[in-house]
């Protein structure tokens, strides 16, 4: 990796469960979302460079989603929860990006579509569909606040289930 080089990952929160009377916000995982995490953070831990920021929605499904990936993690990285990250658009997403500080070299988001679906299809320039539990890793080079501003390299996406996207 050169010194300018940095990995975007993204990840949508794992399968909600829409069974009860609660506010959208509080929606905690479902079963099987309970089981997609877990996997995906086997998958971040197979694949990804280690993390060292992660930026969580603060949206209970979200943070259940990081609460069980990042457990399947070789060392928890840092991590914050960020109001505006919930259902936010690509733009807004990409505003809280361009804040991540330099030092960092790997940053993972995480929270919900449409917004998720539509920056990692503007970052890859083709349409990507990003499933509960979908991850899709980025190269981009220089500061992040330039992230969307230059060429972004889709490295791999998947789904927990060891699937790819497409």
């Amino acid at each position: 990796m050169t010194t300018t080089e940095r990995t975007l990952l993204l990840l949508r929160h794992a399968k909600s469960d829409w069974s009860g009377s609660v506010a959208d916000p509080d929606r905690p995982l479902a079963e099987r979302g309970r089981g997609q995490a877990p996997l995906a953070g086997r998958w971040l831990a197979g694949r990804a460079d280690p993390i060292d920021l992660a930026i969580v929605s603060p949206a209970e499904r979200a943070r259940e989603t990081w609460e069980l990936a990042s457990a399947e993690l070789p060392s928890a990285p840092s991590a914050r929860v960020d109001e505006r990250v919930y259902a936010a658009s690509a733009d807004r997403l990409l505003s809280v990006l361009h804040e991540v500080p330099d030092e960092v070299r790997t940053v993972l988001l995480i929270g919900h579509n449409p917004g998720m679906e539509q920056l990692a299809s503007r970052l890859a320039g083709e349409d990507l569909i990003l499933r509960t539990a979908g991850i899709a890793e980025f190269g981009v080079t220089g500061a992040w606040s330039g992230v969307g501003r230059g060429p972004a390299v889709l490295r791999a996406a998947g789904r927990s289930d060891g699937r790819t996207l497409g």
